[in-house]
């Protein structure tokens, strides 16, 4: 029998997330942020029966993705389970959402803007407007890149009858909004936050400028998230991580600073819906520029229980071995910056004290 030899030039892959996107039907951005999700122009979509579009931000690097969808008034996507943890944060509109398993009872919840809650890996779910004259939409945050690159198959993924009962239980309280704190980490415990702009938030000195932080771990999944609030006339310390951190502004106005080591430093302003994503390994830094207080959601990788990729120390300064610059330390472009922001909206600066 005549052996075939391919040539490497006629060996072609290609990424099985990105084709199945495009079958997908809806819009996909690529950008470092984008200006606000609540206003983002969306197109029906298909398979969930809603509107939506498809966040592949830059800094993501192919570990995860974002998507903003929208239930019509009065209505209801359609039932869905998946084989990838989804986190989803609501940023307008008011509903409910069901999660059951194969056999079990539907355990439902109500949400509105500002809810904080992840789906139980693979559990069916469905989410529900409930206002019958306005939309309601939200933004979720997902891992379908990596789980989808790994098992290429699409059946396997969405029609998997696997239950992972140590995700979910199927338990009364499951989602009653009850949590454990884990001090002094500042780790929250939970499955649902009925309104993230009303936790209690706890001093974060190693990061600066008198911010107050809470980190989230939510229905046991790898993805985790954290908020973080600071005052006017202030700015956080820079420091790095790794990629596919969604930086969701909860409140506020101000800018944020991105740069690769050793190369110029980006600014793209923001408000309150502004998404940006710091790629891998790229310093970045968050302004105050505003008349109040300005905060962030960060839906990202790195939890307490689950590690994933390089372990970066982004409150120990960089002459420690550790990620973060320190303001003695940073470049004097940067307070200069900030200062001419300051200037143009009449607010005065708060950093002296911080030296």
């Amino acid at each position: 029998m005549e052996e075939k030899t391919a040539k490497v030039e006629d060996i072609k892959g290609s990424y099985f997330y990105k084709e199945w996107l495009k079958r997908e039907g809806i819009p996909v951005i690529e950008d470092y942020y984008i200006k606000d999700v609540k206003t983002e122009k969306l197109e029906p979509w298909e398979r969930k029966g809603g509107l939506g579009v498809y966040l592949n931000l830059i800094g993501t690097e192919d570990t995860n993705d974002s998507y903003i969808c929208e239930i019509p008034p009065g209505k209801a996507l359609h039932p869905q389970r998946h084989l990838f943890e989804e986190m989803i944060y609501v940023v307008g509109g008011n509903g409910s959402t069901s999660v059951w398993v194969e056999g079990g009872e539907k355990r439902s919840f109500e949400w509105q803007e500002g809810s904080l809650f992840a789906i139980p890996l693979n559990a069916w779910h469905q989410h529900f407007n409930g206002s019958g004259d306005r939309p309601a939409r939200y933004l979720a945050v997902t891992d379908a890149p990596l789980v989808m690159n790994l098992f290429h198959n699409e059946d396997f993924i969405f029609n998997n009858n696997f239950t992972f009962r140590d995700r979910f239980d199927g338990s009364d309280d499951y989602f009653s909004g009850q949590g454990k704190a884990f001090a002094p980490s500042r780790i929250w415990e939970t499955n649902f936050i009925p309104d993230l702009r009303q936790m209690e938030l706890l001093e974060w000195k190693e990061r600066g400028a008198g911010g107050r932080n809470r980190r989230f771990e939510i229905a046991d999944n790898t993805m985790c998230a954290h908020l973080s609030e600071f005052p006017v006339g202030t700015y956080k310390k820079g420091h790095r991580h790794g990629p596919g951190a969604h930086v969701i502004i909860v409140k506020g106005t101000g800018y944020t600073l991105m740069w690769p080591e050793g190369a110029p430093k980006q600014r793209f302003d923001w408000q309150e819906g502004s998404v940006i994503v710091p790629p891998d390994k790229w310093f970045h830094q968050h302004f105050n520029t505003g008349n109040k207080e300005a905060a962030y959601l960060a839906i990202r990788w790195g939890g307490r229980k689950y590690l994933m990729g390089k372990q970066f120390i982004t409150d120990k300064s960089l002459k420690e071995g550790g990620d973060q610059i320190e303001y003695k330390d940073e470049d004097p472009l940067v307070r200069r910056m900030f200062e001419e922001a300051l200037a143009k909206q009449g607010v005065q600066s708060k950093m002296a004290p911080f030296f």
